[in-house]
């Protein structure tokens, strides 16, 4: 009886476990590896004339280690010698996502394992649609390549014949994984050494810094982009999907909602819909929390004594904690919708039909993870391009994320669509306030793809990348994962505003009731000037020449000549100043602002209705004035945290400025161009 040592080896959750099962039955034994309490599962089964002993490796995704398991598994591979060598490599690949699998697979190949590959689930693939050309995968690997279903059992047999056979010479030349120049500074190394294997070598330097004088990060970039390259040709060449022959229901949805022109429509009327629901859903919870707060003001006036420290309770931080709080219910729905479409597994979806546009501008599908996340947030976003190996990719992918809708700017687009138009419906249920909001989304879109095609042939770019992505089943959202992704969300987003909205709420309120001798003798100039106003008119007047000869007012005065001609007054100038701390603080912003300068009991919608502009006597926020905000809002770089973000990842002041500046003059530019059309 001949004696054959085999390893299971593949990705996660590729069935790794089902086959081990199905090989050894009931002649398996479960202990630990050297040294540590991770299972290391062996059995043995009989084949012909040789008893093959398995051992079950833990599923890993790549020879770099990011864990335990995975470290234990890539040591395992590189130190196979003694008693525990092992003689072949079955490596299990999941036949509806094998594009995922073959990455790792080179890898393994290239250690110099003589290897069977085992399709799985090739039933369900076959359900899908997946044609598997195991004839071509077996000549360019130079493997033998089995299709089974460890399930089923179907293949076993034939896989069990597999492992006793010679392994063909592969067609593919070695240290593909290489540019020329670099293959021959391995080779003359490994060459010098006298080392056995390439590939363990390029570890070694690459792991290990084996070799001080190369650059590892290089090398191991050019790794993937190249390895990827080479999946990407064999997946043209081995894989077909026949979209005639699916009858699954993934892939029945998929027909439609991944259709090149379908899949985009039914992704704007999702949206759509989202949108719907925030301005609908949202307005009965928000008109509860616009209660509570003036419930709340009046209360506190009540209690407290008149002064100062009441003024700055009831006309500085309350109105600006108003001015975050009551969007939350709309915050809520927003995160509601996203957690519902990345739980079912139509967020991946998503991904990999915008890959398309990405490759075009300059960026591949691994940016739309981080542009996705710009939804909710530029910070963390830009931290996720980590991710993205290629230099000019990542570096596009930083410049163009904070241009994309994130969630800060929810509750200024809302008040301003709100001050725009009517809640009016179209075809009876559609708002044209959910459509105006829709179509900020999309601006935000379109124009992130044309800054990353012009970053596109401003930065240069030695490497091409290529995105591989696994795509799963439909399922049903769980629930508690919605509530905690909202949860969470929300409370980033309150208590991040929260803070800011704090300490901007006690430096607006002391720069507005401060001032310089007009401000402390405005009684006498409103007398002098209006001597026939009567009693509440003179209240009223002497408010708003407080504010405008403050120390805030002078600020906003002091950048009025710049922001005129976008349709802007010295008051939305203060809000313009402040809401560089974050964009959020605009609506707090001018809740103070018009708390300060009115003794009204109204909602700050209500006050900015009201409001006109000192300058031409019109309504401040009229139609070419919102609009001019909008787009300003929308191209902006109003948020100091995605500034320090950007410096902190991009480790370039060079970078930094382009940002904020190419940000800063576009939201001008554009806002102007609207304004003067529109007046």
């Amino acid at each position: 009886m001949k004696n054959l040592k085999v390893s299971l080896i593949g990705n996660p959750n590729v069935g790794k476990t089902t086959l081990f099962n199905r090989l050894c039955g009931v002649n398996q034994k479960t202990g630990n590896y050297p040294g540590v309490t991770v299972d290391k599962k062996s059995g043995k089964f009989k084949h012909l004339d040789y008893q093959i002993e398995v051992t079950d490796l833990p599923g890993f995704d790549s020879i770099y280690p990011k864990s335990l398991d995975e470290e234990l598994v890539v040591n395992f591979l590189k130190n196979n010698s003694g008693t525990d060598k092992i003689n072949k490599v079955v490596f299990i690949a999941d036949g509806t996502n094998i594009k995922k699998n073959l990455y790792l697979l080179s890898q393994i190949k290239d250690l110099g394992y003589d290897i069977v590959l085992a399709i799985n689930m090739i039933d369900i693939a076959k359900r899908k649609g997946i044609l598997i050309d195991t004839e071509y995968l077996s000549k360019e690997f130079g493997i033998h390549v089995v299709s089974i279903s460890a399930r089923k059992g179907d293949g076993i047999d034939e896989l069990k014949s597999a492992l006793l056979l010679d392994s063909p010479a592969p067609k593919s030349e070695e240290h593909r994984y290489l540019k020329p120049e670099n293959r021959k500074i391995l080779q003359d190394y490994v060459e010098k050494i006298g080392a056995k294997n390439s590939y363990q070598t390029f570890l070694s330097i690459t792991q290990d810094n084996a070799l001080p004088e190369v650059s590892v990060k290089k090398w191991k970039s050019e790794e993937a982009i190249l390895r990827y390259q080479y999946v990407r040709e064999i997946l043209a060449n081995g894989i077909k999907i026949d979209k005639s022959l699916a009858n699954d229901v993934t892939s029945k949805l998929d027909n439609v909602l991944m259709h090149k022109v379908w899949g985009y429509l039914i992704f704007v009327g999702v949206l759509l819909v989202i949108f719907q629901s925030v301005f609908s859903l949202a307005s009965y919870p928000m008109g509860w929390i616009e209660q509570f707060f003036s419930w709340f003001q009046g209360s506190v006036q009540s209690v407290l004594s008149p002064g100062s420290f009441t003024s700055f309770i009831t006309e500085g931080l309350i109105p600006g904690l108003e001015g975050v709080i009551i969007f939350v219910p709309q915050i809520v729905i927003l995160f509601f919708f996203f957690a519902l479409l990345d739980e079912s597994g139509y967020m991946n979806r998503i991904i990999f039909l915008m890959d398309r546009v990405m490759q075009k501008v300059g960026m591949s599908g691994k940016s739309v993870v981080p542009l996705i996340s710009s939804f909710a947030c530029a910070v963390p976003a830009i931290m996720a391009t980590r991710t993205i190996e290629n230099k000019r990719e990542r570096l596009i992918t930083i410049m163009v994320a904070p241009l994309l809708t994130c969630s800060a700017r929810l509750p200024v687009y809302t008040i301003l669509i709100g001050l725009l138009v009517p809640d009016t419906k179209v075809l009876g249920f559609v708002s044209v306030q959910a459509l105006i909001l829709l179509a900020m989304y999309l601006l935000g879109v379109i124009t992130s793809a044309i800054a990353a095609l012009v970053f596109k042939f401003i930065i240069k770019n030695k490497y091409r990348s290529f995105f591989i992505t696994e795509m799963p089943r439909y399922l049903l959202p769980s629930m508690k994962n919605v509530v905690f992704t909202i949860w969470e969300n929300t409370k980033a987003f309150v208590w991040n505003a929260g803070k800011i909205i704090v300490a901007a709420s006690i430096i607006l309120y002391v720069l507005g009731t401060n001032g310089g001798e007009r401000f402390k003798n405005s009684e006498e100039y409103v007398l002098a000037e209006y001597p026939s106003l009567t009693e509440d008119e003179q209240s009223t007047k002497i408010s708003s020449y407080e504010l405008e000869h403050s120390y805030l007012g002078m600020m906003g005065k002091s950048i009025e000549p710049a922001i005129e001609p976008l349709g802007y007054d010295w008051k939305v100038g203060i809000a313009l100043i402040s809401s560089i701390a974050a964009r959020e603080v605009f609506v707090g912003t001018m809740s103070i602002i018009y708390s300060i300068d009115s003794e009204e009991d109204l909602s700050i919608m209500q006050k900015l209705e009201k409001e006109t502009n000192s300058n031409t006597g019109k309504p401040t926020f009229n139609f070419a004035t919102c609009i001019s905000l909008l787009l300003f809002y929308a191209f902006s770089l109003q948020c100091m945290s995605t500034i320090a973000v950007t410096y902190k990842e991009t480790k370039s002041f060079k970078w930094t400025s382009i940002q904020f500046v190419y940000m800063t003059a576009l939201a001008y530019i554009v806002s102007f161009i609207a304004y003067q059309l529109l007046s």
